[in-house]
């Protein structure tokens, strides 16, 4: 018989190899907004939402000062990142817009709506939030049908209106 994951199962956290600690927490700490729950000095830090113990952690341990992975290589696709609302989505979009940060996509998958960018040290990082499960698209036969269209980001901000 074949094994099935208990559905209660989730992603516990992620656990990034950086070059520097300092760029990395100016991202994901003063950009995206993670707490800070622990440091150990510029080797490794631990960061949450809404205090849990960690859902990031960072290190130096065997890239401080590396260039980034090849891109064709084996390894991490993205980080995704789910936002609860739509309008937490919006503000996300605001806040690296104001930090002139760039994205390298943005996509309507059908069951959500997705931000696509690079950490500074290239990893790649997907910000999103779902649609309410009534909204997914479903054939006839009722497999999902995700898609991948453009996001509208102008209409997305209407969320902070």
């Amino acid at each position: 018989m074949n094994y099935i994951v208990p559905s209660q199962t989730r992603i516990g956290h992620i656990h990034l190899k950086v070059s520097d600690i300092d760029k990395a927490l100016n991202f994901y700490h003063n950009i995206l907004g993670f707490q800070i729950m622990q440091r150990w000095g510029n080797h490794a830090a631990f960061i949450s939402a809404g205090g849990y113990h960690h859902h990031i952690g960072l290190n130096t341990w065997h890239s401080k000062n590396a260039k980034p992975a090849p891109y064709n290589t084996p390894g991490l696709y993205h980080t995704a990142i789910l936002y609860p609302t739509r309008k937490d989505l919006a503000t996300i979009l605001k806040r690296l817009i104001d930090a002139d940060y760039p994205l390298t996509g943005a996509s309507d998958h059908g069951v959500s709506e997705a931000l696509y960018l690079n950490d500074p040290d290239e990893n790649g990082v997907e910000l999103y939030w779902d649609k309410p499960k009534e909204q997914w698209p479903f054939n006839e036969e009722g497999s999902l049908q995700m898609v991948s269209e453009p996001l509208d980001l102008k209409e997305l901000l209407t969320e902070l209106e």
